[in-house]
């Protein structure tokens, strides 16, 4: 079975401001990206935007690599923490994307893993996050 991983980060510039996403897909055999995501998002918060690249990196998986064994590495511990089920999710405008985050990891075939890592561990996707906004 394939086996990815997958650097996702949001952000935005003020809070709420003009956000992006950014996501880089890499094959966990050759250590090759495979596929990456740099877009705006409109007006949200960070929070929004970190779960919003999630959200569109399942969607990728979900098209493309269905049965693959994933680990998600994201700089938000809160949002690791909430998807892992550490912390309960209280903001409306997150459930709504936390829950059909939740409808699309019971639609993969693979096993799914969340995990924190440092900002500096993520420079790619961080990268193209600025890039987005920067196309503003």
């Amino acid at each position: 079975m394939k086996k990815l991983k997958i650097f996702t980060d949001g952000g935005s510039r003020g809070n709420p401001g003009p956000c992006a996403i950014g996501i880089v897909i890499v094959d966990f055999e050759s250590g090759k990206i495979i596929h990456k995501i740099s877009e705006c998002i409109g007006v949200e918060t960070n929070n929004v935007a970190e779960y919003t690249a999630i959200e569109k990196a399942l969607e990728w998986v979900l098209e493309n690599e269905k049965e693959a064994n994933i680990d998600f590495l994201l700089d938000s511990e809160l949002v690791c923490r909430q998807l892992n089920g550490q912390y309960k999710v209280k903001d409306q405008n997150l459930k709504v994307i936390y829950l059909d985050i939740k409808q699309k990891l019971s639609e993969h075939g693979g096993t799914i893993n969340f995990s924190h890592i440092r900002r500096e561990d993520n420079k790619e996707a961080d990268s193209l996050v600025n890039h987005a906004l920067d196309t503003l």
